[in-house]
């Protein structure tokens, strides 16, 4: 008999086991050229997922994908591309980032009830050919939002990758 791997065990435990201090800083908040993504995670019904979590790769703001190492030691360690939030009581994650060059984050989603992970992307506001419910919204402070609806009327549009 083997191990249960995570996915086959009882959880979620993200927020016990995964988080770390600064997960959701890729740059400092508040910092030149940064900006907040940020959102809520729902269920269905449209309720609120205290217990998901986010998890967001993407290209610098040039465009280039990263190479510096260190994203669970980020502070000094340069851009890593790379972050983790896991979600408020009210379903809330935020990032504080910058706008990446290929305009679009690569997420993925981990949730109660959710045997494997989900993976999705956000495209910045305009960019051409971006798909219909992919798109953030730039709030008039700045910010991007974008809320992720797990099943239902709003279900986000999540993408599949084939195993190898």
């Amino acid at each position: 008999m083997t191990e249960a791997t995570p996915g086959q065990t009882i959880g979620p435990f993200f927020h016990h086991a995964l988080a770390f201090p600064g997960d959701a800083e890729l740059v400092p908040f508040g910092s030149a050229g940064s900006v907040v993504l940020h959102g809520h995670v729902r269920d269905g019904a449209g309720d609120p997922v205290p217990d998901a979590m986010i998890e967001i790769r993407q290209t610098d703001a040039s465009g280039a994908v990263p190479g510096t190492g260190g994203s669970l030691r980020r502070r000094g360690a340069g851009f890593t591309g790379w972050g983790r939030c896991c979600t408020d009581a009210a379903g809330h994650y935020w990032f504080s980032t910058v706008e990446p060059g290929l305009p679009f984050f690569a997420v993925t989603v981990f949730a109660r009830g959710l045997l494997d992970r989900l993976f999705t992307r956000i495209y910045l506001p305009g960019t051409p050919g971006a798909v219909d419910g992919l798109v953030a919204e730039r709030e008039d402070d700045g910010r991007l939002r974008f809320d992720i609806h797990l099943q239902g009327p709003s279900e986000t549009v999540f993408l599949r990758y084939p195993r190898t």
